[in-house]
């Protein structure tokens, strides 16, 4: 069986209820382009409010990371990736959470208990060591040499500056033929990290004080393409059952092995292999070059030069070919990949298409370089590669051709410092967005209610939501429609919407099945992402909307409501800008 039923089963026999996957595109969360982990789209919840499922869940959940890209080639690193998870809200905490963790690795995978090495909070910032959670793993039968306690920066988790804080505990597994060394060194390599338990225990104030929470909450993760690895023994995560199908299919429209081609065959896994769940998300990313759409862009066309490197005929179908193993593996666990089969094919055409236009306009700049020049420089180099996707090894080898040197350590230097402003911001949008859920964010999040009801009324009711994104300054909301809005059409949406508020309609919410949503009229952007019991929040009479929240009470909260842009954001799809005047 599957480790992702096998973990699902578990857990729903420890109490626990399976909960759809989210979005790879997070709703209403501006601080991140994809969901980076399983306990994203639950931050509501940790944070507080209810969950319709109750206060024991789990799932396995799409995730997207892209900090590491230019690491993707290696045994280990993937863009796209899968986090096991499974959450108390308020329910049971330490004891229960590190037993549950250690049976399913012992009983049900049957990873021998040595192998195993735990890590545990040491103590700093007057937050006390955990001997609590040491205790547990020694009752359990891990010795005392495999357990380790690490500091702030290793065994600690906080939603921020301020908030929800925590220490946690890792597992890790020897991932080596060599014998399991009787004292665990979690600076040896071999030691490979294979779940995380988050312990939501206290609260950090202003001041910095730290205060016990009135309710615990235990967050976990496990990524599932390391611990199939594990399980199956393989130190390489392509040759596990995971990637075996897509790998047999690259060899097969290259016409050579795996062997010796391993970096540009993972890349072209990894690469169509994600940009199959972006293109399939039912938000509607296409290629572009702005927010996902370009991270959608940028990987399709890195495979497409990995795949050029292998010698395969880009005029062929090979994308199509290994989009579709790729669909035919995950369309069992992810509706939306079957759903939307035929547009992921069509996205992966067009832009294999476009970018051999890309390319020919690269050459051409090439040209306009060598002709001013005797050499290429790292900053020339680093911007043929971001700016025409060409990597250093083809600038290189178009450069011998003309006997021009090129400064590959400059590149590399441009590279780096590329790479870490990414990482910088990626680690503080992150940050951010677990904070988002303020006072303003909430009256934005219920506004977008209205104007979908608005554009429902004044475009037709086949009109709906596509995605939309918040921050404390404006709202952001994409829908479907054929044409750019007139300006009479973008009055009359604002007129209703600025109508609603001023007549002040209560705000209710009622906790129903997922049917009764449906039935009763109650609409939702992701239906397959909710779980069986669902929170329906309608304003007055205008709007039915299955939802997670947060919301206001009443209308009149918003202020006034005004639309600052609209234009378009991919083919068929609007977007609309708009503002909340005098929000406090």
């Amino acid at each position: 069986m599957n480790i992702k039923d096998l973990y699902i089963n578990f857990f729903k026999s420890k109490g626990h209820v399976q909960i759809p996957s989210a979005p790879v595109v997070p709703e209403n969360d501006p601080s991140v382009l994809f969901n980076t982990a399983g306990m994203q789209p639950l931050i509501p919840y940790l944070m507080g409010e209810p969950h319709p499922s109750g206060t024991r869940l789990c799932d396995y959940q799409k995730c997207i990371r892209l900090t590491d890209l230019d690491s993707v080639g290696d045994k280990t690193h993937h863009t796209f990736f899968e986090m096991l998870g499974n959450w108390s809200l308020g329910d049971y905490f330490k004891k229960e959470s590190i037993a549950y963790s250690y049976e399913f690795l012992t009983k049900v995978l049957h990873i021998p208990q040595n192998r195993l090495a735990i890590t545990v909070f040491k103590g700093e910032e007057n937050i006390p060591r955990d001997e609590e959670s040491a205790t547990i793993w020694k009752s359990l039968g891990i010795s005392e040499k495999h357990i380790a306690y690490l500091g702030i920066h290793d065994n600690f988790w906080a939603a921020g500056s301020i908030g929800p804080c925590g220490t946690d505990t890792e597992i890790f597994y020897w991932r080596s033929e060599e014998e399991v060394p009787e004292v665990f060194n979690p600076e040896d390599e071999r030691w490979v990290e294979i779940w995380n338990n988050v312990f939501m225990e206290f609260n950090r104030l202003e001041d910095g004080t730290i205060e016990p929470l009135p309710h615990k909450n235990v967050d976990t993760g496990m990524g599932y393409e390391r611990i199939v690895s594990v399980v199956e023994n393989v130190n390489d995560n392509y040759a596990s059952s995971v990637w075996k199908p897509i790998i047999a299919c690259i060899e097969k429209v290259a016409q050579k092995p795996y062997q010796g081609n391993e970096t540009e065959m993972r890349i072209i896994a990894d690469h169509i292999r994600t940009s199959v769940f972006i293109a399939a998300d039912n938000v509607g990313i296409r290629p572009s070059n702005t927010d996902q759409g370009y991270i959608l862009r940028r990987l399709i066309r890195r495979a497409i030069r990995y795949a050029k490197k292998l010698g395969i005929d880009l005029e062929s179908n090979w994308d199509e070919q290994i989009a579709c193993t790729i669909m035919d593996q995950y369309e069992t666990y992810y509706q939306e990949i079957k759903d939307n089969r035929q547009t992921v094919l069509q996205v992966l055409k067009d832009e294999k298409n476009k970018f051999a236009h890309t390319l020919e306009k690269g050459l051409k700049e090439f040209d306009k370089v060598i002709e001013k020049t005797q050499q290429i420089d790292g900053q020339t180099a680093f911007h043929l590669y971001d700016t025409y996707g060409f990597p250093i090894e083809l600038t290189v080898e178009l450069a011998k051709e003309k006997n021009i040197p090129v400064d590959e350590k400059g590149f590399q230097e441009k590279m780096h410092e590329h790479q870490e402003k990414s990482r910088t911001a990626s680690k503080g949008k992150f940050k951010g967005g677990l904070a988002g859920n303020g006072e303003i964010e909430t009256k934005y999040h219920t506004a977008t209610h209205l104007l979908n009801a608005a554009l429902k009324q004044v475009l037709g009711i086949d009109t709906h939501q596509r995605g939309s994104n918040i921050t404390e300054e404006r709202m952001r909301f994409d829908f479907n429609c054929d044409h750019k809005l007139s300006e009479e059409e973008k009055r009359k949406v604002e007129d209703l919407v600025n109508k609603w508020i001023l007549e002040d309609l209560p705000v209710t919410k009622t906790q129903m099945t997922k049917q009764e949503a449906l039935s009763m009229g109650a609409e939702a952007m992701f239906i397959e992402k909710y779980p069986d019991i669902v929170n329906v929040y309608q304003i007055g009479d205008v709007s039915k909307e299955i939802c997670g929240g947060p919301h206001v009470t009443h209308t009149k909260e918003l202020g006034k409501f005004k639309i600052t842009k609209e234009e378009a954001s991919s083919a068929g799809i609007r977007r609309i800008k708009a503002v909340l005047e005098h929000t406090p």
